[in-house]
């Protein structure tokens, strides 16, 4: 591969890239903007959004409230925005984002419908040269991935999918058009998140719908509804109070933490518990009950029969409801779903599900799907197959380093970076909701906002001291690694092979890919760093400075 960098004279210079126009980048944008830096967004979509721009398939939702998942940087947006749903769906998002773009006039930093393809580090100047597929290129100071943990759509990686005469989809690459399933023999191959929002909607304009269930997921229902008046105006009137208790809490939610044990109380009063957590409507109501639900087998069995109990209750073919029954891995280790009737669609008599682990699939056909007991004839096929996260939107772009070193191969066996922001001999390349950070275990809409203040504060510093390169230190990266995966070791995430570990993407390394010790004591190690003059980290000036 030939790493020399771009000639200078081929390039347009700015203070600093962001990769990426969703949450994470447009808030970037914003705090770079405040620092008085000339900056360039580039967005391989048509339109703002990232993730909520992308995930557009039937029955799209966020499974944090609405009124906690939003930014909190402003507290005139705070006053103005009003959320329609308790749970809002992606339109929604969408347009909500689209209105935090106009109201700060971001829209003219934005470059859509241009990826970035490579980024390749001049030693000498100090600089990145930032190439795209349109053949643009950019010189800058800083780039800031703000591509997203949850981007770069998982391949189903079934033989013959091309050989379907019939309409195949993805629920990571939605189109934008409407589709109609009225009258149609659907199948959706996967039971993850977008594949439990999606089903219930297929199912009621779908002629008959089959669902390729490999590993069934835990599903909690949501019980969204409209939001009323007197409750937003009374979340309103303590916004401040409440978003600060946000960026305090360990996950970006705000609770009252559990302080008994799950194998401490008697049957009845864990039941009762588990009810109320239930009923409450929350993603995280069954981890809030006990302290123990994620760190003990025998308590996170308590949790998990409790779910399957609610499963046996709700599906009437005993034999459909033990399928849909979790029983090879604990509770949450695995991310659970918030459904809508996603349960009870199975009692439709037009909805089939086929066990891939029994009879697992062998081919796609030009009629549809076969597996190893029989061919199931389609109209459409869905792939809810999910996808690489955390590091795929960063691998998925070519990035070269100190002395020719790309990250694809330093991160061959697993991520490496320190506090999940910058990786040793990739000097100021930030990452904000990547590997290695607390991201896809919490509210993402209060990690991303810790993470863009941090770089922008890290930014500022090195502008006010005249420095011109923050870089990793081998050794302090290395601290962390172990650090990342040794809080991993304390909890019963490990026990899953789940995306949280890669374990969905062929040939990925199997490592725990989140920091499970909680937004709260992230921050504070990050503060730390800064507090300390960003210890653990390599700060230096160009030589002619």
């Amino acid at each position: 591969m030939d790493n020399t960098p771009v000639p200078p004279s081929a390039t347009h210079p700015v203070d600093a890239v962001v990769v990426g126009a969703g949450l994470s980048g447009l808030y970037q944008l914003h705090r770079l903007r405040e620092l008085g830096l000339t900056t360039v967004v580039f967005e391989a979509g048509e339109d703002l959004g990232g993730t909520w721009y992308w995930n557009r398939y039937p029955g799209a939702r966020c499974d944090v409230e609405s009124m906690s998942y939003s930014y909190s940087f402003s507290p005139e947006l705070d006053q103005e925005w009003e959320w329609s749903e308790r749970y809002a769906s992606q339109p929604e998002i969408l347009r909500y984002i689209h209105h935090v773009a106009d109201r700060f006039d971001l829209r003219k930093d934005v470059t859509l419908r241009t990826r970035v393809t490579r980024a390749v580090y001049d030693e000498a100047a100090h600089v990145w040269h930032v190439s795209t597929d349109t053949g643009r290129t950019v010189t800058a100071r800083f780039v800031v991935l703000a591509s997203g943990c949850m981007s770069v759509p998982k391949d189903p990686g079934v033989p013959g999918a091309d050989s379907f005469t019939g309409a195949t989809f993805h629920t990571a690459r939605w189109p934008r058009e409407d589709v109609s399933f009225a009258g149609k023999r659907v199948a959706v191959i996967g039971t993850g998140c977008s594949g439990v929002q999606a089903i219930p909607i297929i199912a009621e304009e779908a002629a008959s719908l089959t669902v390729f269930q490999r590993t069934p997921a835990y599903a909690l229902p949501a019980h969204n509804r409209p939001l009323f008046g007197t409750e937003i105006a009374e979340l309103k009137a303590r916004y401040p109070e409440f978003r600060r208790a946000q960026r305090l809490s360990r996950g970006g939610t705000v609770f009252e933490p559990p302080t008994g044990s799950a194998l401490e109380a008697d049957e009845a009063e864990r039941t009762a518990a588990y009810e109320a957590a239930w009923d409450s409507g929350l993603l995280s109501g069954l981890l809030r009950t006990y302290t123990d639900i994620l760190t003990d087998e025998t308590a996170n069995e308590t949790v998990a029969e409790f779910v399957r109990s609610k499963i046996r209750s709700i599906v009437t073919d005993p034999a459909t409801a033990e399928l849909l029954s979790p029983r090879t891995f604990p509770f949450a280790t695995k991310r659970p779903c918030l459904d809508t009737g996603y349960y009870a669609t199975y009692n439709r008599p037009h909805v089939t599900l086929v066990d891939l682990r029994a009879t697992p699939i062998e081919t796609i056909t030009p009629r549809g799907i076969r597996t190893t007991d029989r061919e199931h004839d389609f109209d459409a096929i869905v792939f809810a197959t999910g996808f690489d996260a955390l590091t795929g939107s960063q691998l998925a772009i070519d990035i070269v380093g100190k002395d020719g070193a790309t990250l694809r191969d330093k991160w061959a066996d697993g991520p490496q970076n320190y506090l999940g922001l910058v990786s040793a001999g990739f000097p100021n390349l930030f990452t904000v909701l990547g590997p290695l950070s607390p991201s896809v275990l919490t509210n993402i809409a209060v990690s991303l906002e810790q993470q863009v203040e941090w770089i922008t504060d890290c930014i500022a510093h090195l502008r006010r001291n005249g420095l011109t390169e923050i870089d990793a230190i081998a050794g302090a990266e290395a601290d962390w690694g172990v650090r990342v995966a040794d809080v991993a070791a304390r909890t019963l995430y490990p026990a899953a092979e789940s995306w949280y570990r890669g374990a969905n993407v062929p040939g990925k390394a199997h490592v725990f890919l989140a920091y499970a010790g909680g937004l709260d004591r992230y921050r504070e190690e990050c503060d730390a760093v800064a507090r300390g003059g960003y210890t653990g980290f390599a700060l230096s000036a160009a030589a002619s400075s």
